[in-house]
């Protein structure tokens, strides 16, 4: 039996427990300099759940102060950060995530000092359709008229919604829906596919640096690692086209897309795959004037698919 220092285990980039004890380290030290950590904690043990309030300042969330401390996106590190009632933030505020999202990193400069802090968290965010919350809703009318619309739904630029990977819509549960017997996966079945799906994702980065899921994929690994075929090319390729996408949105299709494979077995990248993500992309909307864009699907064939597009975004 060979006994490995602490020091060569440290050093070991994709040995899970190695890296579980690396994020461990990296959140304490960020909640220790905050000032949050109680004392009689010692490491932290799971994984951080930050939900700051929608009145919080610019400084509260990235970090700041004339010694500088960490933000909620930092304190988030390695964690969720949950941004409830989006748009109800002050856009200023939500304009200053756009670095933490994209680099994973805040740099607070002083006069005196600069000091870059870690902020590697998984962004989750809910918002309302309009202020009173019924716009679109088949059984209830909205009273807010077009001008309130529109002044709540651009809180939210396109650059911060273009760097958020999925958008889902979640109506309103129906009486009998929400009395039958529950019909979906169970916790623990889904809770074995992640485990697997992260599994092949640690495999799949061996020979990377710094890199063990796929969201930290860089665009050189995507190109590696989530190739697709040529029918998959040719769905990709009309969506992007007619639905006048960003490079951005592109890398992070094909990222989406690579996970649903994995958490689907592993395979490559199918059509279908691209198309459930695909259909991730069209749900970021909240102002709606409704269009029919044709498209491939995930066969190749013609689809006509019904959108509901912004009439106007700043």
């Amino acid at each position: 039996m060979v006994r490995r220092s602490r020091r060569d285990a440290i050093s070991h980039p994709h040995d899970p427990a190695t890296d579980v004890a690396r994020e461990a380290i990296e959140t304490t030290r960020i909640h220790s300099v905050a000032g949050v950590l109680e004392d009689s904690r010692g490491l932290v043990g799971t994984r951080p759940y930050r939900s700051p309030h929608h009145t919080i300042s610019d400084a509260g969330l990235i970090g700041g102060g004339a010694v500088p401390r960490p933000g909620e996106v930092s304190l988030g590190h390695n964690g969720v950060l949950f941004l409830d009632e989006l748009p109800e933030f002050q856009r200023n505020i939500l304009e200053v995530m756009r670095q933490p999202l994209e680099h994973r990193a805040v740099t607070i400069s002083r006069a005196a000092v600069s000091v870059t802090f870690p902020s590697r968290f998984m962004l989750a965010a809910a918002k309302n359709p309009c202020p009173c919350g019924y716009f679109g809703d088949p059984t209830r009318e909205c009273h807010c008229t077009p001008p309130m619309i529109q002044r709540y739904v651009s809180k939210i630029s396109g650059p911060l919604l273009d760097r958020i990977d999925i958008h889902i819509e979640v109506p309103a549960v129906k009486y009998k829906e929400l009395r039958a017997p529950s019909s979906a996966e169970d916790a623990a079945s889904v809770r074995q596919r992640v485990i697997a799906a992260r599994n092949r994702q640690l495999e799949r980065f061996q020979s990377e640096k710094k890199t063990y899921a796929n969201a930290q994929m860089m665009p050189k690994m995507i190109r590696k690692h989530c190739a697709i075929s040529p029918k998959g090319e040719k769905l990709l390729e009309n969506a992007i086209t007619r639905l006048g996408l960003s490079a951005r949105a592109h890398d992070r299709i094909l990222k989406v897309a690579r996970t649903i494979a994995d958490l689907d077995g592993g395979g490559g990248i199918e059509p279908r795959h691209l198309s459930e993500a695909i259909q991730y992309r069209t749900l970021d909307r909240s102002y709606w004037a409704c269009d029919t864009i044709y498209l491939l699907n995930s066969d190749c064939q013609p689809a006509s698919i019904t959108l509901r597009f912004p009439i106007r975004r700043e």
